[in-house]
C-alpha cells in the first residue's frame, strides 16, 4: 500500500466517507505510510482542527488514534506526576466484544488481591491519553486475544503502546479456534499464552496466576516516565482493588512434604522460571526423584529426554543454566535436610531399573 502512493487518493475520500479515517488509521501503523502523511500539511491541518472541533466521539476517536501515531514517541504528550509507583499491578486489554469473560477474569483478580485496570464503559474524551496513562500506570498487561481484538486500531495501538514501554504482557486467547497472525503474532513473540478455550475457566485462571507470579518475579527495567507539566488526564470507570496479599509461604524443610504450591514457589523464588513451567503439577517427591534421575542416567540421554518434555509440554527448548542452578539448589537443599533413607533408597532403585529398562526398549 505504501508503495502504490494511495495515500492521496484516501485523504480526498475522507470528504465524503467518515469511514475512510479509520482505513487512514490503521495504515498509520506503517513508517512509510506515516511520511505521507506527514508531508501532507494540509491533511495535517485538517486532523488538528478536527481534533480540537469535531463533535462525532467515533470520528474523533479514529483522529486521535491517526495522530498518535504520527508522533513516534509522544514524548511531547503531558503525564501524570506519578513516574515510579505502579497505581495497578495489572491492566486488562481487550475487545469489547469479550467483555463478559473479561469480566469474570477481572472478577478473579480482584478476589486474589490484584489491582486491576479495566475500562467497562468505553473510554471518552481523548481516550488515547487516557489509555496511555492507564499502561504506564500498570505493571503488567494482559492482552486478551481475539479475531476482534486483532482487527481493532485502538487495541492494536493500545497493545503497541505496552509493548514500547516495555510493561510485561500476557497474552491470552479468549475466543474459540482463534489463533494470532500479523501484528499481535509479531508483538507477542515467543511469549507463553493462556486458552481460555481450551482450558476449563478455573483450570485457565490457575495458568494465568502462574505467569503473573512469573512477572512478579522478574526484574523489570523500565525506564519512568518525565512528566512534562501538570495535566488532568480523563479516564473511563475503572475499578481497583485492594493492595496485592503477600505470597510469601514459609516451606517445610522436608522436601518430601511440599505440596505442588509450595514446589512453584521455591523454583519462582530462585527465579527459575522455565522449570517452574515445565514441572506444573509436581510436589516435593517428584523434585527429588528428577534431581536422583538425572544423576544416575547418562548425561547426554538425560538432556534429550528433558528436551523432548519441555518441547512437548511448554514449546521452549530446556535452559541448560537453569537445569544446572536446580541440581544445584537441590544438592544444597539435600545438604541441610537429608531426604534419603533406606527404604527410600530399595524403592529408588527399582524405579530406576525400570526407567532404564523402558529407555533401553526405546532405542532399539
Amino acid at each position: 500500500m505504501a508503495e502504490l502512493n494511495a495515500i492521496p487518493l484516501f485523504i480526498e475520500m475522507t470528504n465524503e466517507y467518515l469511514i475512510v479515517y479509520d482505513i487512514i488509521w490503521a495504515l498509520s501503523f506503517n513508517q512509510n505510510i506515516q511520511q505521507q502523511i506527514r508531508s501532507n500539511l494540509s491533511f495535517m491541518f485538517k486532523l488538528t482542527v478536527l481534533a480540537k472541533e469535531c463533535d462525532n466521539e467515533q470520528m474523533c476517536k479514529m483522529i486521535q488514534g491517526i495522530l498518535w501515531n504520527l508522533e513516534i514517541n509522544h514524548e511531547n504528550r503531558p503525564t501524570s506526576k506519578i513516574k515510579n509507583e505502579k497505581t495497578f499491578d495489572i491492566m486488562i486489554s481487550y475487545s469489547h466484544k469479550e467483555e463478559v469473560l473479561c469480566k469474570q477474569i477481572y472478577d478473579e483478580l480482584i478476589k486474589s488481591g490484584y489491582r486491576v485496570w479495566i475500562d467497562f464503559d468505553h473510554m471518552h474524551g481523548n481516550v488515547m491519553d487516557a489509555m496511555a496513562q492507564a499502561i504506564e500506570q500498570s505493571h503488567t498487561i494482559i492482552i486478551c486475544m481475539s479475531e476482534q481484538y486483532q482487527k481493532s486500531n485502538y487495541c492494536r495501538a493500545e497493545a503497541n503502546y505496552a509493548y514500547q514501554k516495555q510493561r510485561k504482557i500476557i497474552p491470552i486467547i479468549v475466543e474459540k479456534h482463534y489463533k494470532p497472525d500479523g501484528w499481535l503474532l509479531f508483538l507477542i513473540g515467543q511469549l507463553l499464552y493462556v486458552d481460555f478455550n481450551k482450558y476449563e475457566f478455573l483450570r485457565a485462571m490457575e495458568l494465568l496466576f502462574k505467569e503473573l507470579k512469573v512477572a512478579n518475579t522478574s526484574e523489570t527495567h523500565v525506564v519512568p516516565v518525565e512528566p512534562k507539566e501538570d495535566t488532568t488526564v480523563v479516564v473511563s470507570t475503572l475499578s481497583v482493588s485492594s493492595p496485592k496479599k503477600s505470597a510469601s509461604l514459609i516451606l517445610s524443610q522436608n522436601i518430601i512434604e511440599w505440596t505442588q504450591t509450595q514446589v512453584q514457589d521455591w523454583l519462582l523464588g530462585h527465579n527459575l522460571v522455565q522449570m517452574s513451567r515445565l514441572l506444573t503439577n509436581c510436589d516435593g517427591r517428584s523434585l527429588i526423584y528428577l534431581s536422583k534421575y538425572t544423576k544416575r542416567c547418562e548425561t547426554q540421554q538425560i538432556l534429550n529426554l528433558l528436551q523432548e518434555d519441555s518441547l512437548r509440554r511448554i514449546n521452549e527448548s530446556i535452559s541448560l543454566i537453569e537445569l544446572s542452578c536446580f541440581q544445584s539448589l537441590m544438592d544444597q537443599q539435600k545438604r541441610l535436610f537429608p531426604w534419603t533413607d533406606a527404604n527410600s533408597k530399595k524403592k529408588d532403585s527399582q524405579v530406576y531399573c525400570l526407567i532404564n529398562n523402558e529407555m533401553k526398549e526405546t532405542r532399539l
